[in-house]
């Protein structure tokens, strides 16, 4: 019998096998999140070294998440949804680069607050409240930006 040291990462790599396209969405929402909040700690650490290494790493891995997922669209078959999507994502993807380049934790805050909104509206759709509760919040942050 095989035992596995990590059974978070056997979970994970199971619940990412057995999962439908909008769960997996929510996963990739929820993991560019978690590396948007590792960011904001490195902007709090007193090492330069390891506050940059921190901010730097963790919002390339969330511009990783949010590119794949704008990648990811269907334009043809995604209509204005699906480009609201994309110009979304490509306003966080500026705003991310801002702050890592600058160093200013502005962007990163911007985006997870935003990112957060259409993550919650995503969450509540898969329970089978609305679709339209998505296209409600991704056009109120279109207002907004």
């Amino acid at each position: 019998m095989r035992y596995n040291a990590n059974p978070w990462l056997s979970y994970r790599q199971v619940a990412t096998k057995t999962a439908t396209p909008g769960q997996l969405v929510l996963m990739l929402f929820d993991g560019a999140l978690r590396f948007l909040d590792k960011a904001l700690v490195g902007f709090d650490l007193d090492d330069p070294l390891d506050s940059n290494l921190a901010i730097n790493n963790n919002i390339l891995k969330a511009q990783e998440i949010l590119r794949e997922l704008n990648m990811s669209l269907n334009m043809e078959k995604g209509g204005e949804f699906a480009a609201t999507m994309r110009r979304l994502y490509n306003y966080y993807d500026l705003q991310l680069s801002q702050s890592n380049l600058q160093k200013d934790p502005a962007g990163v805050e911007l985006v997870i607050r935003l990112l957060s909104v259409i993550r919650g509206a995503w969450a509540e759709m898969l329970t089978g409240n609305s679709a339209s509760t998505v296209d409600l919040q991704v056009e109120r942050q279109l207002q907004a930006a």
